[in-house]
């Protein structure tokens, strides 16, 4: 038997809990289960959204005839607009409370047919009903007081909703592996098919790498199958040596996904600190993991009158459309055409928490159109040449704790030693690369982001490269050393008290946050996240900035990244 998900979103003012009452539960129509499973609002979108909960097949908005459409009548609407729900209906309650029930339900349909248009919902699944909720009138039996309305009853308006699950049934074969499990029985790749169907023997293609495979065995809950369909979970067996990893999305020959690296979305901002656009993120879309960077915020959306603003940033519960780029290729569908490998999670790297969720809406045409130029000269060879392992020295602290100080000293020890370095400094960067930012959190996020990207590059060109940074949060400091190779980010805290660094202000800064003419200082009114498993801390209260330098050298050689006085 089908099911028809209902929400049913409004207040108590517009008679909500009234209309679930009247509606009750149970058969509708032709043998569908009507299941009323959310009382819609704001707060429980989003945090639906970040669950990936269900999402209904219809919304039921109520709205008082007496009111017509109001702020939170157009908020509803354009949450069942961002979440793709293909049917809306208006039901207009009180109808028995208002003098010209027929001109004023006449004007909330028009009202609401032009907001809908607005928002993008297809004319063909917004409806709208006048109903008494009180007494079930229009609700599940025509209502004799208002001979002048001759359309369905709201049960017969979601007798007729397609069911999303029955809808996915009919589109071509999604299977995003969650699991891959070889050994036992049936052994296979696990997954739950969250578009079309597979049967044994249908060709399928692996993305992203796009191999090609026959199904061998399908197994259920309940033993072997010879199909399976949408919302089913089931493991599956390929012919062949073929190559899969958790992640990994099986699709039809004929109707892959796309795949790109680079998206226009749709982001629902959820945690109380304020997204960063260049910060990056874990992304969780379908059963993949990738790590996202948001860049830029092209706009965000005011919920009461849904006008699009300019911003940089957006804060808890704001909504925005931006770009997003992620580490590596995925396959994806439109969220509109299929909200499992359309939508997605944004998780913070260092708590785990879930800061965000979205939509994709299409790839980028940059993103099909840049690739990766293959270069005969390599990091290998140029480092060979130089005698030398590239790496990245992060030295990261307070200011004044004597990074720069420290960095100088172990550069000119290494090139006395004939070794190929470059020391990138703070303030130095800031009089060109990126002396457009300013010192808010989202400038020094990109400011280590255009660091880290700098050092990259010189580490491809075989350099031993120093950057000599505040760089006062973990996820940028994550972030720099995800973009090189396994050992060469070698992170190196200059602990050193807030009241010793404030007492040598060699730039007197300090004095200046102090009085309140210097805004957003690290340590001051800007926090510091101190390094947790940094590969070298040197405690500057015990040590000269000769004996640091010194240590960081002996650090190098004890990892054969230089041998002083010799080649590596």
């Amino acid at each position: 038997m089908a099911t028809v998900r209902v929400d049913i979103c409004g207040g108590a003012r517009e008679g909500k809990s009234a209309l679930i009452t009247s509606l009750g539960s149970g058969v509708i129509g032709d043998g569908k289960q009507l299941a009323v499973v959310e009382a819609a609002n704001d707060e429980q979108y989003t945090r639906n959204l970040a669950a990936r909960a269900p999402i209904a097949d219809v919304n039921v908005i109520v709205v008082d005839a007496r009111q017509g459409v109001t702020a939170a009548t157009r908020r509803h609407g354009f949450f069942a607009a961002l979440i793709g729900v293909r049917q809306v209906v208006l039901a207009v309650n009180k109808m028995d409370l208002v003098s010209d029930p027929e001109g004023a339900f006449a004007r909330i349909d028009d009202d609401f047919k032009k907001l809908a248009a607005q928002l993008g919902l297809a004319a063909s699944g917004v409806s709208c009903v006048p109903i008494a909720a009180e007494s079930g009138a229009n609700v599940r039996t025509r209502s004799a007081a208002m001979p002048w309305y001759q359309g369905p009853t709201l049960v017969e308006l979601l007798d007729r909703v397609e069911p999303e699950q029955t809808r996915l049934r009919e589109q071509p074969l999604r299977l995003p592996i969650r699991t891959v499990n070889r050994a036992g029985d049936p052994g296979g790749l696990e997954g739950t098919v969250v578009a079309g169907r597979v049967r044994t023997g249908d060709a399928v293609r692996v993305q992203p790498s796009g191999e090609l495979s026959r199904v061998t065995r399908i197994s259920g809950s309940e033993g072997d199958l010879a199909e399976a369909v949408a919302g089913q979970a089931v493991t599956i067996a390929l012919e062949g040596t073929v190559d899969v990893s958790p992640g990994d999305l099986i699709v039809a020959v004929n109707a892959p996904a796309e795949i790109a690296n680079q998206f226009e979305a749709t982001v629902v901002w959820l945690a109380e600190a304020p997204l960063l656009p260049g910060r990056s993120y874990i992304l969780r879309v379908g059963t993949a993991t990738a790590t996202a960077a948001i860049n830029p915020l092209k706009y965000k959306i005011n919920l009461s009158t849904l006008d699009r603003i300019a911003a940089t940033t957006l804060v808890q519960k704001e909504i925005g459309v931006c770009n997003l780029q992620v580490d590596r290729a995925l396959p994806f569908d439109p969220y509109k055409a299929n909200r499992t490998t359309g939508g997605f999670v944004l998780v913070d790297k260092v708590s785990g928490a879930a800061v965000g969720a979205g939509m994709l809406h299409f790839a980028l045409r940059r993103a099909q159109n840049v690739h990766w130029q293959a270069l005969d000269v390599n990091k290998g060879a140029r480092a060979k040449l130089k005698g030398q392992k590239p790496c990245v020295l992060w030295y990261t602290g307070l200011s004044g704790a004597g990074k720069s100080t420290i960095a100088n000293m172990v550069d000119k020890r290494l090139h006395a030693s004939n070794r190929h370095t470059y020391l990138l400094d703070g303030d130095n960067v800031r009089h060109g690369l990126n002396r457009d930012l300013g010192f808010t959190d989202a400038d020094r996020v990109e400011n280590i982001r255009r660091i880290a990207e700098v050092a990259k590059l010189m580490v491809d060109a075989g350099l031993i490269v120093s950057t000599a940074f505040i760089s006062p949060f973990r996820a940028e400091r994550q972030m720099a050393r995800a973009l090189v190779a396994d050992g060469e980010f070698i992170e190196i805290f200059i602990d050193t008290p807030l009241g010793i660094a404030e007492e040598r202000d060699p730039k007197g800064l300090y004095k200046k946050a102090r009085r309140g003419d210097l805004k957003n200082f690290t340590g001051i009114d800007s926090p510091y996240e101190k390094p947790e498993a940094p590969e070298l801390t040197i405690d500057t209260t015990m040590h000269s900035p000769e004996q640091a330098a010194e240590a960081v050298v002996a650090y190098l050689q004890q990892r054969g990244i230089v041998t002083i006085g010799g080649d590596t």
